[in-house]
């Protein structure tokens, strides 16, 4: 490695952070207000089906932001409780949420404040990618649930949506939408910005891994992956000359991957 490397990973550390709570407010009203965004429209529905939650279940929604999921698994009827990083995200889903949902700041590595195999199902929704020791965490997770518990894992696809790595293509001779991937099997990580629509107002930092890593280290904290799933998103082009490409590749590229997981050790 380069010393012009060393420099960039230190500066990286040094000033940017994994927690989303420097944008608390504007994801708030993203998930709240927003009635087409890709948590409601596709996450939401599919990993509330994909989880089979049942009246009574305790269940862990870790990473949980300011509680989007959370509210919709206590609506299900389980006892959930609510884990993230940021404050100011649990400070909102505090606010937003019946008092009957309890919810802790504290890093997803470290779940002191819960006894060993309590709970039956943990849920980390979109948040794994933004985590640097996912194999901290997992192992965590272990501790916490029961025998035979289940790890239900979102997150962006990572073999199509690699930070800095990926991008949309269009080919004119063949009017195809095509998805241009400039690398997979290395682990990276890469300073994005947090709201898309104010760049450079707020960054965090995104790890891309290949999907064998999370199996790695899944089977390594003494789980078995059990379900494997891809979701598409829900959106549709307007009217134009790429739309009919636009859309085919939708429905063939998925977004997100979603994974199960069973405690067997």
């Amino acid at each position: 490695m380069t010393e012009g490397k060393k420099n960039e990973k230190k500066v990286i550390r040094a000033t940017h952070t994994t927690s989303w709570g420097g944008v608390a407010g504007w994801y708030d009203a993203l998930l709240e207000k927003g009635d087409d965004t890709y948590q409601t429209k596709v996450v939401l529905p599919n990993i509330v089906r994909a989880m089979n939650l049942k009246k009574g279940e305790r269940v862990l929604d870790l990473a949980c932001g300011q509680g989007f999921f959370t509210r919709a698994f206590h609506l299900a009827g389980t006892q959930v409780q609510g884990v993230d990083i940021a404050s100011d995200l649990i400070t909102r889903a505090k606010k937003q949420s019946p008092k009957e949902i309890k919810y802790f700041v504290r890093s997803a590595d470290d779940l002191a404040m819960f006894e060993d195999n309590y709970f039956e199902k943990i849920s980390i929704v979109l948040a794994i990618q933004n985590i640097e020791a996912p194999h901290k965490v997992f192992k965590e997770c272990n501790r916490v649930l029961t025998q035979g518990g289940k790890l239900y894992l979102v997150l962006n696809h990572p073999a199509f949506r690699i930070p800095k790595a990926s991008a949309w293509g269009f080919d004119e001779e063949t009017k195809t939408q095509y998805r241009r991937i400039d690398r997979y099997m290395s682990e990276s990580k890469a300073v994005i910005d947090m709201n898309p629509s104010k760049p450079g107002t707020a960054e965090t930092i995104s790890f891309h891994r290949p999907l064998q890593y999370y199996f790695k280290i899944l089977a390594n904290a003494g789980f078995a992956v059990a379900r494997l799933e891809e979701w598409l998103s829900h959106r549709e082009s307007e009217k134009g000359p790429r739309k009919n490409a636009e859309d085919r590749a939708r429905k063939e590229i998925p977004l997100f991957l979603f994974l199960e997981a069973q405690k067997i050790v």
